[in-house]
């Protein structure tokens, strides 16, 4: 297995550019798109989506590329990770989030910390966050099963897809969550909606682990493999 120290950096820089891609696509879109928000939101999920397929691809070997403390909590819920290896995850991953919002701001000559005003709360909101962490943690533990040479498509894909077909814009992560409630462009999000996010999400992931293991019951095979 790969040294922790090797696969916490692998955490931080991936997770660091996801948050850069996020917000920096987020102000690149606004400023380009001439106030239509479907034109912004393309250029934000697009740019997520093809960030996600790179750092998957180059840092999935060495860390397994969660970037994500809802993808840690479930791993470690499968026994997948010790315990004190999920928390060091956990924790570089909301600190490298951070940075990476503080680097996209810097990047567009921005304040570097901006409270969100982005309003994101309410029932919606939150059963589409539930609905987006589900599906990705679904993607991931199904793909890893059937198509493990396919999860970085299947990843990039899903984002991509959740961007559209959630009202929140599939956030699907709380450090992803956390962090851009520090960004007051097409990103953000406020701070008192954090928290609601966050619990929907944990929700969402662990739906998926019942639903994971119905679906990949011991003993059962599939003859869906293509």
């Amino acid at each position: 297995m790969t040294p922790l120290h090797r696969r916490l950096l692998a955490e931080a820089v991936g997770t660091l550019l996801l948050l850069a891609t996020v917000v920096g696509s987020g102000i690149m879109g606004v400023a380009l798109s001439n106030g239509n928000d479907g034109i912004a939101l393309l250029a934000n999920a697009g740019a997520t989506a093809g960030m996600l397929y790179v750092l998957i691809v180059v840092l999935g070997p060495i860390s397994g590329a969660h970037f994500n403390p809802a993808v840690t909590l479930v791993m470690r819920l499968r026994g997948e990770m010790a315990s004190g290896d999920a928390l060091a995850y956990i924790a570089v991953q909301v600190v490298a989030a951070v940075a990476g919002v503080v680097l996209a701001h810097a990047m567009f000559d921005q304040a570097l910390l901006q409270p969100g005003t982005h309003a994101r709360s309410g029932g919606a909101q939150w059963v589409s966050e539930g609905v987006a962490t589900c599906g990705l943690l679904l993607t991931i533990l199904l793909g890893a099963r059937y198509r493990p040479k396919a999860i970085p498509v299947l990843v990039a894909s899903y984002i991509f897809a959740a961007y559209w077909f959630t009202a929140s814009t599939s956030f699907a992560n709380p450090a992803v969550t956390l962090a851009r409630s520090l960004t007051q462009s097409f990103a953000g999000i406020r701070p008192q909606d954090v928290g609601g996010f966050v619990l929907a999400q944990l929700a969402g992931a662990l739906i998926a682990i019942g639903i994971a293991r119905l679906l990949l019951a011991r003993g059962e095979t599939t003859s869906a493999r293509g």
